[in-house]
């Protein structure tokens, strides 16, 4: 670059302080974005430590990662205030659920996500990717594709989940799900200062009572279900009622079955929306990524959707979604609780020290990638170059995320789809805010002008 030359413009991203927060404005921020609480150390050093009320280590370095999450991951379990603000929506079920009560579960439900049951529930997401660009079609110019993201993603996750006979309003769902995440889902300074959890959060007060009508829901589709012939093709629930612990036999509860299938509803929609629509954003930013991957999808579909059999052949819409989770991990950070001492790199670890995973941090790490805050989908053209703790927008280790190629192959074929019929322009003025409450969203939307081509 030259003197004379305007510096590149990067895709938007959350600010960083230079220098660390102070307590309360720490507190202030993270309430807003969690991901404000991020040094500008943490993004050219492989672990932060601190002592805010407790003690904490930030860990963006790789072999760290590796000990956390895999090495050593039953020392490191989930924290308790990542479990108070999601345990009254998912209660004890795959997501939350530590120890052998997770172990037996993740046994019973690895079978429900195999290759067969997935290959068997990809029609759902062809037909929701259709009915996406009937409804795109429909309104042509300016557009919020975050929510239109949201109603597909939802569509997707609602059909394979339940039978028609017991499908819960998606009204209900996604009104619940929304307004929960935007209650309860955000940091309390009762929990970061230790307070017992017998005194209130109201926020998380009211997010259980937001939640209710979604818990009833669910229960009663349960009920609906069990003891019936499963559905032809099975949907999720009934493969988790007819699912078992292959080392004891055991079966789900109505009350084990209601917190997987609220699981997979609030995790299995807004993480593929939101990489989705994070997706489409920078497609709009960069007209010429947005071409090629144009030509791709159009010499393998022409005009129809795209399906199950389509997904091998697109490698180049998959590195756009995988760029996408670099830049905008639906999950941008994890935190953990240290039960035992341990020792990472040159820093001493204690019992009861917070760990903080910031995924953000690490797929924007200037140690780790060249051009880290650049928009550019070739660095996956060889993902066997990737450092696999470099890269976690799934997790990793026995609690990787189960329905990872389940979310890949929905968003390839969606994506595909979309990309072959329309053409998206960013609006000046409208970029998105990368906002972090439980999952990094588009504050404000995504906002583009939409066009057939």
């Amino acid at each position: 670059m030259t003197l004379d030359q305007p510096p590149e413009r990067k895709p938007v991203a959350v600010p960083v302080p230079e220098r660390p927060r102070r307590f309360l404005e720490a507190v202030r921020a993270m309430q807003g974005n969690a991901l404000a609480l991020l040094p500008k150390i943490a993004f050219t050093q492989p672990i932060v430590s601190g002592h805010v009320v407790r003690r904490f280590h930030m860990v963006m370095d790789p072999p760290s990662l590796k000990r956390i999450l895999k090495d050593a991951a039953a020392d490191y379990p989930k924290s308790e205030e990542a479990q108070a603000m999601l345990r009254p929506a998912l209660g004890n079920g795959l997501f939350l659920a530590e120890g052998a009560h997770w172990r037996w579960q993740r046994r019973a439900a690895m079978p429900v996500f195999a290759p067969r049951n997935l290959t068997a529930l990809t029609p759902v997401m062809t037909e929701a990717a259709e009915a996406s660009c009937r409804r795109i079609a429909a309104r042509p110019g300016r557009q919020d594709m975050y929510q239109e993201m949201l109603q597909t993603a939802f569509e997707v996750i609602a059909a394979v989940s339940m039978s028609e006979d017991t499908a819960i309003p998606r009204e209900v769902a996604h009104r619940a799900i929304d307004r929960y995440l935007e209650t309860a889902g955000k940091a309390s300074l009762l929990d970061i200062l230790k307070v017992p959890a017998f005194v209130p959060r109201p926020k998380r007060v009211v997010g259980k009572a937001i939640i209710s009508d979604l818990i009833r829901a669910t229960d009663a589709a349960v009920e609906a279900r069990m003891g019936r012939e499963p559905a032809d093709p099975p949907p999720l629930l009934d493969l988790l009622i007819g699912a078992s612990d292959p080392e004891t036999g055991r079966t789900m509860t109505a009350e084990e079955l209601r917190d997987n299938l609220l699981t997979f509803l609030v995790a299995g929609h807004e993480t593929t929306a939101l990489t989705l629509s994070w997706a489409l954003y920078l497609v709009a930013f960069d007209p010429a990524v947005q071409e090629r991957a144009r030509t791709e999808a159009r010499a393998v579909l022409g005009d129809r959707p795209a399906g199950a059999e389509d997904v091998a052949n697109l490698p180049y819409i998959r590195q756009i979604l995988l760029e996408t989770m670099r830049l905008y991990p639906p999950v941008a950070i994890l935190s953990r609780t240290a039960m035992k001492p341990d020792q990472l790199r040159d820093r001493e670890v204690r019992a009861g020290d917070v760990m903080l995973l910031p995924f953000y941090a690490l797929h924007r790490s200037e140690v780790l990638w060249d051009d880290p805050n650049g928009f550019d989908p070739n660095r996956f053209a060889d993902p066997k170059a990737i450092d696999r703790y470099a890269f976690l927008p799934f997790g990793a280790g026995p609690r990787v995320c189960l329905g990872m190629d389940f979310a890949m192959q929905e968003a390839v074929i969606v994506l595909a789809t979309m990309l072959a019929r329309f053409r998206f322009t960013a609006i000046p003025g409208r970029d998105p805010e990368p906002v972090m409450i439980l999952s990094l969203r588009p504050k404000g939307g995504v906002w583009l002008d939409v066009e057939p081509v």
